[in-house]
């Protein structure tokens, strides 16, 4: 096996008893890389430190991602015009943050008859939120519940001149 010392420094192609007496005289492990090349590669490392910045560096990694969560706004086909602007600015504060934004119209007793109505309403929020927004899926009927989903398009609205 080729082995590498803890200073990064190839040590050359040992056999596996002259490389464990080199790392054992050191005070460290002998840990494999590298297993599928030939030889295969081994280093001379303090294991347990290995392991606590690898899973250092995996949390790091973790932090620095962003979590995309889907949002919800539940509207009715009878909403009155200041509710629905309140609604709106509720879908921009989350699609501004990066979250998607589901749409929900639900629609009680015979306020079915008139689908209509919650599409007219479903249309008008898109186009209140076209700038900070694209539509993923187009409204869609599940039940009695009308849904829309919204992504966030990454341009941010313009303010001032």
């Amino acid at each position: 096996m080729r082995v590498i010392n803890e200073a990064g420094e190839q040590l050359g192609v040992l056999t596996h008893h002259e490389a464990m007496t080199l790392a054992r005289d050191s005070g460290l492990d002998l840990v494999e890389v590298v297993s599928t090349s030939v030889p295969p590669v081994c280093k001379i490392i303090d294991y347990g430190k290995f392991r606590y910045d690898q899973t250092k560096r995996e949390r790091e990694s973790r932090k620095a991602q962003h979590q995309v969560k889907v949002k919800e706004v539940k509207i009715g086909p009878n909403i009155s015009e200041h509710d629905l602007m309140v609604k709106v600015r509720q879908a921009r504060d989350f699609l501004d943050k990066g979250n998607k934004v589901k749409v929900s119209c639900q629609f009680r007793g015979r306020e079915i008859t008139h689908p209509e109505v919650g599409e007219k309403l479903m249309m008008r929020v898109v186009q209140e939120l076209e700038d900070v927004s694209i539509v993923e899926a187009m409204p869609k009927f599940l039940g009695k519940l009308l849904g829309l989903v919204l992504a966030p398009s990454g341009k941010k609205k313009k303010v001032g001149p």
